[in-house]
């Protein structure tokens, strides 16, 4: 079947099998592999990229299901080389270690922000819940979001607003 979609801003047509899923079209057709194959279930959340502004777990999702649509992934955050607010406080809070879930988070995050721009905590912990990370323990990647969203305030130590 042939396929048009817009990635990035960008429009794509192409010839897809049935079978392919929106991360193997993106990483082997597109060439963008910033979006990672964990789990291949929908269970981790390193595939996650946005579709048509809802986070979705690429893995998931037939190539054929975005015809006409609209898909947002991790190379598209940065824009003219500058890293987005929410790819610069992901650095400034360490919560970037290994970066296999990074991107999928980030997408996730940015959901999360287009629809509550001011989340509490349990709202984050709510909003990343699909996403797995092994290396930071979350502390780093929830104090990254409240950055983000303008909440976090104080030196030396976190204060939540």
């Amino acid at each position: 079947m042939t396929i048009s979609v817009t990635i990035n801003g960008q429009a794509y047509q192409r010839e897809v099998a049935g079978h392919r899923t929106l991360l193997h079209f993106l990483r082997e057709e597109v060439g963008l592999t910033g979006s990672k194959e964990g789990c291949g279930a929908g269970e981790c959340g390193a595939c996650t990229v946005l579709l048509d502004g809802l986070a979705v777990n690429a893995c998931m999702v037939l190539a054929v299901e975005v015809d006409g649509r609209k898909v947002e992934t991790i190379e598209g955050e940065a824009k003219g080389g500058t890293l987005s607010a929410i790819q610069e406080a992901f650095n400034r809070h360490h919560a970037v270690q290994c970066g296999f879930c990074t991107g999928g988070m980030i997408m996730s995050v940015r959901e999360l922000l287009a629809r509550n721009p001011k989340p509490t905590v349990d709202e984050i912990k709510e909003g990343i819940e699909g996403n797995f990370c092994r290396c930071t323990g979350y502390q780093q990647i929830i104090e990254a979001v409240l950055d983000a969203s303008g909440q976090l305030t104080g030196k030396g130590g976190v204060k939540y607003a």
